[in-house]
């Protein structure tokens, strides 16, 4: 037996959570049985805790959580062995598949990948699906020419999971670094993660008055689409990208294509989920490498599997700053 938050489904098709000791008869079919010892708290595990699981939850009984690392209990893969430290993103886990909030998980082989020497599986779930995504961002940017001094990159969504360690990995690659938010509040917070320059949302969230502004940043991870994304497009230096990673500002795309025909920008796209097992190496690599694990630390915040639904509510809300380290074990 072992604990798990579970989202049951009442007769009028609404889904709440509970916290119950499972069998593990229970868990689905996997090649790879894991310890789970963290998770921790995405936009996507906000909506798979709602009441309607926002479109991502199709069965229920359901265990969320989208991310989590641990330790293989066993394994029917010659690839992973018991005692071998994990960390599994993506994959549709925690959506179509029983996810990371319960302290055990059975899924493919294929999914996981070996926890990076020099980084614990708590700090590997304060990086999470988040900071994965900000790394593959990072890189996506240097692959298409960025380098440090060129200009200040911009990342929106600052004080947000993806923003948060997109700005720390920048500063600590000695990029000069602004960081966009709507929460005054969290100024000093980015700085902190090495931002040189706060820039008000209200200052880029609204829709395209120019096909073409100054040209003022050198790149930008973009976690928030919608307008902000069309206006940063007009911002743009010659031949610069922009790593789209996100639409908390909503889906449409208020643009023109003068800024890719006169300016050459590049808007690359950024998935996390179905990323190719060698680039996943790559990225969290790169991550144990390149992202500060002082910063890290200061964008913890840790709860418990008893704090979930509270916290899912808030993230969908844009009210969580930082990383929630779940610890399914306390």
């Amino acid at each position: 037996m072992f604990k798990a938050l579970v989202m049951e489904q009442n007769d009028e098709g609404l889904a709440s959570a509970v916290i119950k000791e499972i069998d593990e008869s229970a868990l689905p079919e996997g090649d790879v049985t894991v310890a789970v010892e963290y998770s921790t708290v995405n936009y996507k595990d906000g909506l798979c805790l709602s009441a309607k699981g926002g479109g991502l939850v199709r069965n229920y009984p359901h265990v969320p959580g989208i991310d989590f690392a641990g330790t293989v209990e066993a394994s029917d893969d010659a690839r992973y062995k018991p005692g071998d430290k994990v960390v599994l993103t993506g994959w549709r886990v925690g959506e179509m598949h029983w996810g990371g909030y319960g302290q055990k998980a059975r899924v493919k082989a294929d999914w996981l990948v070996p926890l990076p020497d020099g980084l614990s599986a708590q700090q590997a779930m304060a990086v999470g699906t988040a900071g994965f995504t900000s790394m593959l961002a990072v890189m996506a940017l240097e692959d298409h020419g960025l380098v440090p001094g060129k200009g200040p990159v911009l990342v929106t969504g600052a004080a947000g999971g993806v923003g948060s360690v997109a700005v720390a990995i920048l500063a600590n690659l000695g990029y000069e670094v602004a960081g966009v938010t709507g929460r005054p509040e969290s100024g000093e917070y980015l700085k902190e993660l090495g931002a040189t320059q706060i820039v008000a949302r209200e200052e880029l969230n609204e829709t395209v008055k120019r096909p073409l502004e100054r040209e003022t940043w050198a790149g930008c991870v973009d976690a928030v689409g919608g307008d902000m994304l069309a206006r940063v497009l007009g911002q743009m230096q010659y031949g610069a990208s922009v790593s789209a990673v996100g639409l908390a500002g909503g889906a449409g795309l208020p643009a023109t294509v003068i800024p890719f025909l006169l300016r050459g920008v590049n808007l690359l796209g950024i998935d996390s989920v179905m990323q190719p097992y060698e680039n996943r190496l790559r990225a969290w690599e790169r991550i144990a490498k390149d992202l500060p694990m002082d910063k890290l630390e200061a964008m913890e915040k840790p709860a418990t599997l008893e704090d979930l639904p509270q916290l899912g509510a808030d993230i969908l809300k844009g009210q969580v700053q930082g990383r929630v380290v779940v610890d399914v074990n306390g």
